[in-house]
């Protein structure tokens, strides 16, 4: 099997980080890129046997893409600190990189645990992400928000799931939300974009209706239904986000 670095992001991860690596101790290299954490989290991580590095934050890719240049192999497996490898997707990476000509990236099936229930519809699984690369082929984009992996060449997917406890709490939920959609707004606005009432009022209804029942959210219970509409909420918070940011550059005289 070709040696894997599994490169980790993490901010104040101490309930998550020691999970997410325990699933990978067979991987060749562990690199942490950590943002100024203040609880256990780089313990922790050191405990695993992984390296830690704190770069200046410039956004989720460049962190992401800094953890890829660290790291000691070619190949490189992506996670988020509350995103967990199951032993089954561990057999299928090391079958896949023990062949002759793997593909330069792969994509990963994420399952997301929302409020102890795993959503199997909604539009979030099965979540594929391309997390699995040959770095010689490729790397993240610089996106301060939602950034992806870009590699040339062949693509495969992967079978098993990566595991995503990513909202055990309502608390957990707003906290990320928040964080999320003031980034959103300003990736926006860095883009170009620009929100108008059709962007705050008729958008959020189209994603509602996107998630709930042409993406059946309906199916997931309870559960679907506060995905669904939490996600549709998200869209309005961030066009009005925009809108404020409109606001704040017009009053300054740099939009």
């Amino acid at each position: 099997m070709k040696p894997v670095s599994v490169v980790v992001i993490s901010r104040d991860e101490e309930r998550n980080i020691g999970r997410c690596l325990e699933s990978v101790g067979w991987a060749d290299d562990i690199v942490l890129i950590d943002s100024q954490s203040q609880d256990r989290t780089v313990e922790i991580a050191q405990e695993h046997g992984a390296r830690i590095f704190s770069p200046v934050w410039r956004g989720y890719g460049a962190a992401k893409q800094e953890g890829v240049r660290q790291a000691r192999c070619d190949w490189i497996l992506s996670l988020d600190a509350d995103e967990v490898v199951t032993p089954e997707l561990t057999e299928e990476i090391k079958h896949v990189l023990s062949e002759e000509d793997p593909a330069s990236g792969y994509y990963l099936p994420r399952r997301t645990q929302f409020l102890g229930r795993w959503i199997k519809h909604c539009g979030w699984y099965p979540d594929h992400i391309l997390r699995l690369f040959d770095r010689a082929k490729g790397g993240f984009t610089d996106a301060v928000v939602h950034e992806k992996v870009v590699v040339e060449g062949r693509t495969g997917y992967l079978k098993n799931d990566l595991l995503h406890y990513s909202y055990p709490s309502l608390e957990d939920y707003f906290r990320k939300y928040n964080r999320y959609t003031t980034l959103g707004a300003e990736e926006a606005y860095r883009r170009g974009s620009r929100a108008g009432w059709f962007d705050i009022v008729i958008k959020p209804y189209v994603a509602f209706l996107k998630h709930y029942i042409a993406r059946q959210g309906f199916r997931d219970g309870l559960e679907g239904f506060l995905v669904s509409i939490l996600s549709s909420s998200a869209v309005m918070v961030k066009y009005a986000k925009l809108r404020e940011i409109q606001r704040q550059k017009r009053q300054t005289g740099t939009d």
